[in-house]
This record gives structure tokens, sequence and C-alpha cells, in this order.
């Protein structure tokens, strides 16, 4: 005899209520919705997008009528530290372009160790493919870089922070940044690289290098840098106010937090998380999309981790890979609205790339992103219920996939590429 609906929903919830829920005991939501919704920003208005286009074109001639091959390259520094790279992307290939081309026509390198490792930097940074022989000349014959007592801290610092830039088996590089980090340690120095370019999120650091050009500005062109990097910051900041705003409604209309009292509310956390992968005012929707697709990795991993029971993971486990809401009946509500959640919230964010890229349906790879991540999740929940400890190398094939890097890098690129 089959049982009817009713008694199909009232035996799950028997065994649901039977089932002893874990708890992290995460600390509550420190964000107050009704004060990030009442954040105000004068610098969406017209007046400032006029000044900074004038400020732009007037950067831009800097780069015709500057001369100095090094003076040039602490230009693309300066705006670069200041996240105003894509403004000025023709100006800068064009003046490395010709650098590199310069370069390859015979000229050499000065025996200069703060611009070499300055021109090196920047043009890997770039993406430039220059070589790491381009310091030879400051090494002896074992391959040691050689000490001087005029050189200070400033190139030491800058081969420090081009060590950092180095590939796999370029030992040159390896053996610069154990130079450059004791030379600096010897001296007391090292304090002032905290953390180096090339492992920093970009965008957080946009407002020490304001401070710091505002320290140095003596010439005409860092004082019109100065300018537009303030103003685009500004401008920068309330925009992604108001993406904040936009993702903090979604989240509400979810109403999900009430009822996933088990997981992690942090969708201010992970917005700022989106805003450290694409920072530029053009990403509007690559920083929306991201966060959300953060926010359901946060839930999913502690309904895996902490809160589903082995036999309720298996059914979410399938209805992930068949991306199929007709599969959650026997799990409970808490669980069935976060894969409904998820499974609406992918499918709109389909529509929304298609409208926004012009592509065709990339739903199928976000299933199998979704999918992928959810049965990682599930061999490590199976780990734990059975007790099995896994070899390293077990752990760390199914630990990059359940890490999410690779859904993250879906999104990504779905959402900047161009």
């Amino acid at each position: 005899m089959e049982m009817s609906s009713e008694q199909q929903s009232f035996s799950s919830q028997m065994k649901t209520e039977s089932v002893e829920r874990r708890t992290a005991n995460y600390k509550p939501n420190i964000w107050n919705y009704c004060f990030l919704q009442s954040l105000t920003n004068t610098y969406d208005e017209e007046k400032y997008r006029t000044q900074a286009e004038t400020l732009k074109r007037e950067v831009s001639c800097i780069f015709d009528e500057e001369k100095d091959p090094v003076a040039k390259l602490e230009l693309i520094d300066c705006i670069s530290k200041l996240a105003l790279s894509h403004y000025f992307e023709k100006d800068i290939y064009e003046t490395l372009n010709t650098m590199v081309n310069v370069n390859n026509s015979g000229s050499t390198m000065e025996d200069n160790l703060y611009r070499t490792a300055l021109y090196f930097r920047i043009l890997r940074q770039y993406g430039y493919a220059i070589s790491q022989d381009v310091f030879l000349c400051f090494t002896d014959d074992v391959g040691q870089f050689m000490t001087s007592k005029h050189l200070d801290a400033k190139p030491i610092l800058q081969l420090l922070e081009a060590s950092y830039l180095g590939m796999e088996s370029e030992c040159l590089l390896d053996t610069a940044k154990v130079f450059a980090t004791e030379n600096l340690s010897a001296n007391h120095e090292f304090i002032s690289l905290p953390c180096p370019l090339h492992l920093s999120v970009g965008w957080f650091n946009v407002k020490k290098h304001i401070h710091v050009l505002e320290k140095e500005n003596n010439k005409t062109n860092k004082s019109m840098l100065l300018q537009l990097g303030r103003l685009n910051f500004n401008m920068v900041q309330a925009q992604q106010q108001k993406d904040l705003k936009d993702i903090l409604r979604w989240w509400k209309d979810l109403d999900l937090s009430e009822n996933l009292i088990f997981t992690r509310d942090r969708v201010v956390e992970s917005f700022l998380w989106a805003v450290g992968v694409a920072s530029e005012p053009q990403h509007e929707s690559p920083r929306k999309w991201l966060t959300k697709v953060i926010m359901f990795i946060l839930i999913i991993d502690d309904v895996y981790d902490i809160y589903g029971s082995r036999e309720e993971l298996e059914y979410f486990t399938r209805a992930v890979n068949r991306w199929n809401p007709t599969e959650i009946q026997q799990l409970p509500e808490s669980i069935r609205r976060c894969f409904c959640a998820l499974h609406d919230t992918t499918n709109d964010m389909d529509l929304q790339i298609q409208q926004v890229k012009g592509w065709d349906s990339v739903l199928p790879y976000l299933k199998k992103g979704w999918a992928d991540f959810c049965n990682a999740l599930h061999v490590e929940a199976k780990w734990y219920h059975t007790g099995y400890t896994p070899r390293l190398w077990e752990y760390l094939d199914n630990g990059w996939i359940s890490s999410s890097g690779p859904l993250l890098s879906i999104v990504v690129l779905f959402g900047v590429a161009v």
C-alpha cells in the first residue's frame, strides 16, 4: 500500500526531527541591513564623470610628452597601483611595445638594478615574456647577487617585488628573493614591504597608494594622476555601494537566513571578496554573480559539513547532479529551500549572462561546476561519516574541487570575458 503525499511528508518530518544536528557556533551577522541601504554617495553624479574624462585625457598626454623610459615605467606603475590601468590600456601597451622593440633591436639594459627590476616587473605584470636573464649582469660567477655599499633600499625593494613574478624553475629569481629579503632584513627595511604587490588585492591597497602619492607629489603629472586617483576611488566606491544594496535586497527577498540558521550569513564579506576579483565599474554584473555564487558555496558547504545527515546528503547530491527540484522531496525544508534558491538563481544568472554577453546558454557549464563541487563535498562527508582518514594524495585530488576554486573560476571567466 503506497503512502499518500501527506504521509510521506510526515514521515520525512519525523526522520528530520530524529537527526542529530551539529553546529559550528557561527557568530551572527554584524551588518545592519537598514544602515547599509541608507548609505548615500554623490560621486555617481554626471559632473564627476565629466571631470574624470578631462583628467584621463590630461594623463594620457603624459605618455607622449614623457621621454625618459624610467619615468614612463614609474608612470605605468603608479597608474596600476591606483587601479586606473583599465583607463589607459592602449597607452600602456603602446609604451611597453616600444620599449620591448627597442631592447630587442640591440639596445642593452642599463647597469641599474632599480631600472632593470622595474622594467622586468612591469613587463611580467602586463603579460610580456621577458627572461630572468636580464638580472645576470648583477650576479657573480656562481650566480649569486653582488652586494654594493652604494645600494639603498629602493632598488632592493624593487628586486624583491620582481622576484615574486618568477615562474616555476626560474632559480635566478628565487636567488633574487633570498638576496633581497636578507639585505632588507639586515638593514631593518623589510617592514617596508608587508605584502608584495603581486600577492595583494590591488583595489584594497589603492587608498594606501593615494596617501603615498600625496607625500611625494611634486610634479605636474603626479598632481593630475593624484586627482584622478582620488576621484576614481570615490566614483568606484559609489558604484560598489549601489551594487551592495542590490545584493542585499536579493538576499533579503530569498528569505533564507531565517530558515538556514545553521549556516553563515556573510553577504557583505562575500561581496568584498567579489570586489577584490573585479573592482572596475564596468564589472558590475560579474561582481553580483560572483557574490551570489560565494553565498551559495558557504551555505552548501555548511549543509555537507554541519547540517545534513548521510542519507540527506545522498538525496541532495543526486538532485544537484540531475538539476531536478523533484528529487528533493525527502529532504527537510531548510535544505529544500536551499536547493530551490540555488536552482532558480543559477538559471537566472544564465539568462543574465546571455543578455549581458550576447552568448548562448552557459547553464551546462554552471550545472557541471555545481555538480563537481557537491560531489567533492559528498566525498568528504562520507569520509567523515565512515571515520575514514584519506591519504594526502586522495585529500588533495578531491580538495582542489571541494575548495570551490574550479566553480569560482568558471563564474569569473564568464563574468569578465570580453
